[in-house]
């Protein structure tokens, strides 16, 4: 789960880097990091609590448009995670819809990548 975790944190990094419209404000290095994982933690709890509610709603729309859908979901989960840490101060912005959507199909690439190379608990013995 850490590791997972990990990822995911290293997937918004990686998305905070690459993508020109998600900021993170904080110039000491220590302050980034630090914000980095707590934005994973929002991000993971937005996932867990929010994402399924969003694709139960709009299951149709999922099913006609063969899950492209679920891009624009995870794109609106990542704007309400901007709009959480704005709230708590920690200095990491979406700008707007494009940027969020993008920074949400990097996001996916990334975890996807790592998470790949992570074995779950079941295979490991």
């Amino acid at each position: 789960m850490l590791v997972r975790f990990l990822g995911t944190a290293a997937a918004i990094a990686i998305s905070t880097w690459l993508i020109p419209g998600i900021a993170l404000t904080d110039a000491e290095p220590q302050n980034k990091v630090l914000a980095i994982l707590a934005v994973a933690v929002i991000f993971g709890l937005v996932n867990a609590i929010v994402k399924p509610l969003f694709q139960f709603a709009a299951a149709p729309l999922i099913l006609l448009t063969l899950g492209l859908f679920l891009m624009v979901i995870n794109g609106l989960l990542l704007l309400l995670t901007s709009w959480v840490a704005e709230q708590l101060g920690l200095g990491w912005h979406v700008d707007g819809w494009w940027s969020a959507f993008w920074g949400a199909l990097v996001v996916s690439i990334v975890s996807f990548l790592l998470n790949a190379f992570v074995r779950k608990g079941d295979e490991q013995r």
